[in-house]
C-alpha cells in the first residue's frame, strides 16, 4: 500500500516553476530574466526552474502544473506580480518585502 514515498513528498510537492516562451517572437531575454528573479527571490524555495521554448506568442508562467501567469489573459507580468503568485504556491505567508507593497 505503500507507494515509497514518505508522508510529506505526498503532502509538499517539489516547487518547480516553467516558464514557456515564444522563440518565434524573440522572448527568452524576457523569460531568462524573469527566471532570474524568481531564482534569486526564491533560491531555497524552488527545486527547478526551467524555460521552455514554444511558438505562437506564447508567455506562461507555471508552478508546477497551474498556471499562474498568462499573457494572452494578462498581458506581460511585472516581476513582482509573478514573484507574489509564486510565493502564494511555494512559500505561503512568506514577506516579500518590497515586493508586497505595491498592489
Amino acid at each position: 500500500m505503500t507507494d515509497g514515498l514518505s508522508h510529506e513528498h505526498r503532502v509538499q510537492p517539489e516547487p518547480r516553476v516553467q516558464i514557456e516562451y515564444c522563440t518565434q517572437c524573440r522572448w527568452l531575454p524576457r523569460a531568462a530574466w524573469l527566471a532570474q528573479e524568481l531564482l534569486t527571490t526564491f533560491e531555497s524555495e524552488l527545486t527547478e526552474l526551467s524555460l521552455k521554448p514554444g511558438t505562437g506568442g506564447v508567455f506562461v508562467v507555471r508552478v508546477g502544473d497551474e498556471v499562474v501567469w498568462d499573457r494572452r489573459e494578462h498581458g506581460f507580468p511585472e516581476p513582482t506580480a509573478v514573484k507574489r503568485l509564486v510565493r502564494d504556491r511555494v512559500a505561503p505567508g512568506r514577506s516579500l518585502g518590497h515586493s508586497d507593497t505595491s498592489a
